[in-house]
């Protein structure tokens, strides 16, 4: 009976917990730009989280009678907890918050942490809380704020809660400050609908995942979860990641510590295309969001003799997409698959010897699938998107594991127009709802010749089912989908945008026929033009009054 009560106290704390605190914290944001508050909050959560798990692990120590342990980093590790020292710990800095050096004491905290732990190296701010000049009663208050967040779960199961209450927190903040913070957000943020999306096409199940502008980490925490979600088994996947910003790049490392997600994001932030940090990576499946139309990432004479544009012309240095896109088809493995956002134009441009690129990438097989995206889906800008998919083997397969199959599609490509999807969630900003979602990954599968893992909804379950996994329950449909072979492409100049081959939507048939659909037409049209008449002439008497008749 306890603990059903437990549960529901927890339900209560926690139910759009988010939404409060936001509201909460971004009262006491004063002067500070929500670029570099965005830094401030996560930072104290990620403490707060570190603390409440680092104080479960030591009362169960002293439960099990291994007090004498409570102080070895060693017995926290194992448990994938980290070691805090006293000076580190939550409680310390609840303590001493109305003290005016509580900025200096979270810094302190921090670089303490990460002393200790080294999977945080580089994670944390550095001396970050000290050099913002925060107002000691703003700070105060926003811990005051962050110490009601119960991340420690009474319910039995464990570990898993806390990361669900802290990490539901950690995404919702990132999403509300790149809204805030418009263009820039997209430095850090991409939409978690998108994310959805391209996790559900390309099935991250096992393998080494890569991400080569990594931003806050959202590709890696997003495919985790489509593994746990699938029953599957989280160590079966390695992630690794890149990331040029330094502010950015310890977001996305808190990120994943705090769901325990171990990755690869490189020594140090540094640029992937003249400090690639993975340079012998053959990814299995590569999930990203780059820059969209960089502008000057290299001189002219940079990166002239790359390896990475082997067989194609030199990406132009006025926009960075095809640099992208040749660096992603150079880290994939034999039968790797990446899927990407870009803007639009590279669907279609001919700029620069872009056209070429494309023209080449085609030719070479690599495309399987393009989706154009609906506009507003992006806090950070309103131009339109598409999501690529390239695959290095079209070749018909049967993994070892016995999963999963996929059909021949050597010289095939899919066109998917995605731009009628979505539901608008404020004013200005859309989202794609999960069943959006599940008909577009249902069509690409179906297409695929895959077998369906999980029960998935279906716009029209009739034709885009995957319930019994066979080629033939792919079918075109006009206005939506297209299977398009290498010789249509090549018709169509080489332009990769989905409306050219999915074609205008069947109308739908209400049952009246034509002819009396007919009538009633020209009988409204016949009395329009008689008003039409009318005010006519009433107009013309009002001019002639005025003075101004013909």
């Amino acid at each position: 009976m306890a603990k059903k009560a437990t549960k529901t106290k927890e339900s209560k704390n926690t139910k759009g917990f988010e939404e409060t605190l936001w509201d909460t914290a971004n009262k006491l944001r004063g002067t500070v730009e929500s670029s570099e508050y965005k830094h401030v909050v996560l930072s104290l959560i990620f403490l707060k989280f570190a603390s409440d798990k680092f104080e479960a692990r030591k009362q169960e120590l002293i439960d099990e009678g291994k007090g004498k342990y409570t102080n070895k980093v060693e017995f926290y590790a194992m448990r994938n907890v980290f070691y805090l020292p006293e000076d580190a710990r939550w409680s310390t800095l609840v303590q001493h918050a109305k003290q005016d050096d509580i900025a200096l004491r979270v810094d302190t905290a921090l670089s303490t942490v990460e002393k200790n732990n080294k999977q945080l190296k580089g994670a944390l701010p550095d001396n970050y809380f000290s050099r913002l000049g925060l107002d000691p009663s703003k700070l105060s208050a926003l811990i005051d704020t962050i110490n009601n967040i119960e991340t420690i779960d009474n319910s039995g199961t464990g570990a898993d809660a806390q990361t669900d209450v802290v990490g539901r927190v950690y995404e919702y903040f990132l999403g509300k400050f790149a809204a805030a913070e418009g263009k820039g957000g997209g430095e850090f943020y991409t939409p978690k609908c998108i994310v959805n999306l391209i996790a559900e096409m390309i099935e991250p199940y096992k393998g080494k995942i890569y991400d080569p502008c990594c931003g806050s980490g959202g590709m890696f925490v997003q495919s985790v979860k489509f593994v746990e979600n699938h029953s599957g088994n989280q160590k079966d996947i390695s992630i690794y990641g890149q990331e040029y910003t330094g502010t950015t790049y310890k977001l996305a490392k808190m990120n994943l510590a705090i769901r325990g997600i171990a990755g690869n994001l490189g020594e140090v932030p540094a640029d992937t295309f003249f400090k690639d940090q993975h340079q012998d990576l053959k990814a299995d499946f590569i999930m990203a969001n780059p820059p969209f139309n960089q502008k000057q990432w290299r001189a002219d004479n940079e990166l002239t003799d790359d390896a990475r544009w082997a067989g194609y012309d030199v990406p132009p240095t006025g926009n960075a997409n095809y640099a992208w896109i040749l660096h992603m088809v150079s880290k994939l493995s034999e039968n790797g698959i990446a899927g990407f956002v870009l803007a639009n134009g590279s669907m279609s441009s001919n700029t620069s010897g872009e056209g070429k690129i494309r023209q080449k990438i085609i030719e070479n097989d690599l495309v399987d699938c393009m989706i154009a995206l609906p506009g507003q889906l992006f806090y950070t800008t309103q131009i339109p998107v598409c999501l690529w998919f390239l695959t290095k083997n079209k070749k018909a397969q049967t993994f070892t594991d016995g999963r999963k199959h996929f059909r021949d599609r050597e010289g095939e490509t899919l066109f998917i127009d995605a731009r009628n999807m979505g539901s608008m969630i404020s004013r200005v900003h859309k989202e794609l709802t999960p069943e959006d979602i599940a008909t577009i990954a249902n069509t690409y599968h179906a297409w695929r010749g895959e077998p369906v893992q999980a029960p998935r909804h279906s716009r029209d379950s009739s034709r885009h089912s995957r319930e019994s996994g066979n080629p033939e329950n792919y079918e075109d449909i006009p206005g939506f989908c297209k299977a398009t072979t290498l010789d249509d492409i090549k018709a169509n100049d080489y332009v990769l945008t989905p409306g050219r081959y999915v074609g205008a939507a069947e109308a739908e048939n209400d049952g009246i026929p034509f002819e009396t659909k007919m009538a009633e037409l020209t009988k409204t049209l016949y009395q329009q033009m008689e008003e039409s008449q009318k005010l006519d002439a009433v107009i013309r008497e009002n001019l002639e009054v005025l003075g101004y008749g013909g």
